[in-house]
């Protein structure tokens, strides 16, 4: 696909891509017209969008899919890097993803190392698997790609449950066993992200959501620091919800600023976070 070598290309050439959320056919619109050179499909912003749902892994392969295969075809030769969120199971449901989401023409897929149900990685409580088992993941992952210009990123959410020294120690044995890209979720600082881009010896991405726990970083920066893509899912999303909110409730007379988020999990809150977690909640044993 001329997308993936494009996006080949220009990961060689160390120039930062730059590449804003996309999640419906405006989204991806804009995304190409302005001439981005990449776009971002994000699980948030389908879930959200698409679904009405928080981003708490409650959609399917086939459903990201799908609106992968929408996504690939307004974006044209724009390389698509797609979240596959913990590829929706073990090894084996990690192959059929890695294989739907190649004939869906993405340019990159993304797999992290949460364990199934994964959470939106700037919200608290997330679980992880073993790095043994992600590794596992990754090479069913290798194994089923059949175009090598598919670029393979690992994310690790290692950073809130185990800190970054663990996170760094995931990403460079993720590096080790074969992924082309690697993703440090939701450092806190400017002085983690230096670290970070220091210590692991690979391509990197980082991702840069409104209101969440990475301080923005301007391009010129992380330019600086060597990071190979940063994603921005959140930016187009938050800035179509804010027009929403305050069209509607103009029309319906209220106050928007009790609605307006000012970070991911009141985000969530607005498609039924609090209610979904009620949920998972009541049937986690936990509450017993």
């Amino acid at each position: 696909m001329p997308a993936r070598a494009a996006l080949r290309e220009r990961l060689s050439t160390g120039e930062l891509i730059v590449a804003p959320g996309v999640f419906d056919g405006i989204s991806a619109s804009l995304v190409a017209k302005m001439g981005f050179a990449a776009g971002y499909l994000t699980g948030a912003g389908v879930a959200a969008a698409g679904f009405g749902l928080p981003d708490i892994g409650l959609l399917t392969l086939t459903e990201m899919a799908e609106r992968a295969r929408m996504l690939t075809r307004v974006l044209g030769t724009v390389p698509l890097i797609a979240d596959a969120d913990t590829g929706y199971g073990a090894p084996l449901n990690v192959v059929r993803t890695v294989r739907e989401y190649e004939a869906a023409g993405v340019a990159a897929i993304q797999l992290e190392d949460q364990a199934f149900p994964k959470r939106c990685g700037h919200l608290p409580d997330k679980e992880l698997i073993s790095a043994g088992e992600f590794v596992v993941k990754l090479r069913a992952a290798l194994d089923a790609r059949t175009d090598p210009d598919l670029v393979l990123i690992a994310r690790t959410d290692a950073r809130g449950p185990l800190g970054l020294d663990e996170a760094i120690a995931r990403a460079n044995t993720y590096a080790d066993a074969g992924a082309d890209v690697i993703f440090v979720e939701a450092p806190r600082d400017a002085g983690e992200i230096e670290r970070i881009a220091k210590e692991v010896d690979a391509p990197l991405l980082i991702n840069l959501v409104i209101g969440g726990l990475t301080p923005s970083q301007s391009t010129e920066r992380l330019q600086e620091l060597g990071y190979a893509i940063a994603i921005h899912p959140s930016l187009p999303l938050g800035g179509a919800a804010h027009a929403m909110l305050t069209g509607l409730a103009e029309l319906a007379g209220k106050d928007p600023q009790q609605w307006i988020p000012t970070k991911p999990s009141e985000f969530f809150n607005l498609v039924g976070l609090a209610e979904w977690s009620a949920i998972g909640e009541r049937f986690s044993g936990r509450e017993a």
